[in-house]
């Protein structure tokens, strides 16, 4: 989503947040053992240490991130960012769990097709974020240095983890809480590290 479309990016954060409205009714239920047959995925409760880990887990993942691109020479290659779209990656991360950490699972048909179905999707996820492309003045354009393939990677290791956080044993309900938390921690760390290095660039 282009930042130079505030409106939209507000209208999508509106939409965002009665989904959301959604998933905490059906985690309520659960909280009183009251689960809704019609429960959106995840939508159960989560130790805290599980919650804990997959945001330390992603933090780790960040720094490794953060460092190889000092060692690589890409930080002069990040993009600028709005406050606006920063609160807009919050909302999103919520958003992208509940539809591919969610949804896009392959269950009931044995380990090896459930994490052969995570990478699949992992990859799917990755590439759909722009950075091996863009889209501009109407036309498709592929990218191909090495800052588009170094952030390609570091979301496709991401998204790796934000699967195992929820299938791993120390989430047994697999849950999105630890997922969502996760995602929002990096988004987060993100938009921080973007304004320690001066790439944000104003309100929206």
């Amino acid at each position: 989503m282009g930042q130079d479309q505030p409106l939209l990016i507000v209208v999508m954060m509106a939409a965002a947040a009665l989904v959301g409205k959604w998933w905490l009714a059906d985690l309520r239920q659960a909280r009183i053992g009251l689960p809704s047959g019609r429960a959106l995925p995840g939508a159960t409760t989560a130790p805290p240490a599980a919650v804990l880990l997959a945001v330390a887990g992603t933090l780790v993942l960040l720094g490794l991130e953060t460092a190889g691109e000092y060692r690589l020479g890409l930080v002069e290659q990040q993009s600028r960012v709005t406050v606006l779209f920063g609160a807009y990656t919050l909302v999103a991360a919520f958003i992208e769990e509940l539809i591919f950490r969610g949804f896009v699972v392959v269950e009931h048909r044995g380990r090896a097709v459930l994490w052969a179905g995570i990478a699949a999707a992992s990859v799917a996820f990755s590439l759909l974020h722009p950075f091996l492309w863009e889209w501009r003045a109407g036309a498709l354009q592929l990218h191909s240095d090495r800052k588009a393939w170094f952030s390609t990677g570091a979301i496709f290791a991401g998204s790796l983890w934000f699967y195992a956080v929820r299938f791993l044993p120390f989430n047994p309900t697999r849950s999105l809480l630890p997922c969502i938390a996760a995602h929002a921690a990096k988004n987060l760390g993100v938009f921080a590290i973007k304004y320690a290095q001066g790439c944000v660039q104003g309100w929206w």
